[in-house]
């Protein structure tokens, strides 16, 4: 049994050092999750109006100065561009006004965006009470009653609407969960490569299974979610197996940070891109937690929304992953150079000529 002399401890600065790493990382960890949700804020929400000019430039006139920017107000032709505005995810909200007052809302957008929908429904009920009171002798008439209508309402499995930003962080631990385990676990470029589309095919039908049919919180087709849950997941497990391949295991450190510190904290899941303070709500979208969740929102509820830059995003994602693992595969190659042997008369012999292209044959990483 060795003395105690003999064993070798930690030097004291080096755990010092250690231990304030450490807590530097919890803290940028809670400082990235944190800071998007303090620094945001009700702003700019794209808002339809439409109706006779004349209340369509007072009533927009009145809640510019009364929302003070939270509503970003956009005069459209009719009630019909107005419902296909919510359809296909240019406005969270639309206001037409006329002798049958209503408000247009989709619940399907978010939790966010519905609280303020429904307040501003209050406050233009108020608005035209007041006016009505004030414009009319007779104290018996009625101000015109305001109808909401939900345009894109939300599943009644999942009415509060809390399902998909819930399922967003699992989405995004998953990923990265299968791009560590393959990128250490397995020996090969191809081999990884071959278990990141595997697993992500894997997941794309059960986890589509789970949120759909099983929680109901998925609507739409299912075959086209599992597409998205599939490329997402696919998209961060190969990023993170080709950082691996190019930068060794400091590469599972990269894809964690530019995944989980960046992408998952801008991501935008649980409110609109326009509440985060700018630019970074629109730079969320370029990652693929950004993309996924947008994606997977448009899939669901919103099939006449435009798809193609989440789209794009996750194969742009997908194949830099494919791209790092291969520049990675080929420069961890070792080739060994064996000089040639020579006969007396100066020839190479056969066999020296084969001994030499085998030994100078690339090694596989």
């Amino acid at each position: 049994m060795p003395s105690s002399e003999s064993i070798k401890h930690t030097k004291w600065g080096v755990t010092i050092g250690l231990a304030a790493a450490a807590a530097v990382l919890v803290t940028l960890v809670v400082l990235a999750f944190l800071w998007p949700t303090i620094t945001s804020s009700p702003k700019s929400l794209p808002v339809a109006i439409s109706g006779p000019d004349a209340q369509v430039q007072q009533v927009k006139s009145q809640l510019e100065a009364g929302t003070d920017g939270a509503i970003e107000l956009t005069v459209v032709d009719s009630r019909d561009a107005a419902v296909q505005g919510l359809k296909d995810r240019s406005y969270y909200g639309a206001i037409v006004l006329g002798q049958s007052p209503e408000l247009l809302e989709a619940s399907a957008a978010g939790p966010a965006p519905l609280q303020m929908m429904n307040q501003l429904a209050q406050n233009l009920q108020q608005q035209m009470t007041a006016q009505a009171a004030s414009s009319s002798s007779s104290p018996s008439t009625a101000a015109a009653k305001l109808v909401v209508t939900d345009v894109v309402p939300l599943a009644s499995t999942d009415a509060r609407g809390t399902g998909l930003s819930a399922a967003s962080f699992p989405m995004v631990l998953g990923g990265m969960m299968g791009g560590v385990l393959l990128s250490l676990l397995l020996v090969g470029v191809w081999r990884r490569l071959a278990g990141a589309a595997l697993y992500s095919l894997l997941v794309g039908f059960s986890a589509s299974a789970v949120l759909g049919p099983w929680f109901g919180i998925l609507q739409g087709s299912y075959l086209l979610n599992v597409g998205v849950i599939a490329l997402s997941a696919f998209a961060t497990a190969v990023f993170i197996v080709g950082a691996t391949a190019l930068f060794g295991r400091a590469g599972v450190g990269v894809g964690a940070v530019v995944t989980m510190l960046i992408g998952n904290p801008l991501s935008s899941a649980a409110q609109p891109v326009q509440f985060m303070a700018e630019p970074w709500g629109a730079i969320g979208q370029w990652f693929v937690p950004g993309a996924s969740s947008n994606l997977l929102r448009s899939a669901s509820y919103f099939p006449e929304a435009s798809t193609l830059f989440p789209w794009l995003v996750l194969a742009g994602w997908a194949a830099l992953g494919i791209l790092l693992s291969i520049i990675g595969h080929f420069r961890n190659q070792e080739v060994v150079e064996v000089p040639a042997f020579e006969d007396a008369s100066g020839d190479t012999s056969e066999a020296a000529s084969e001994a030499a292209s085998e030994a100078a044959s690339p090694v596989p990483a």
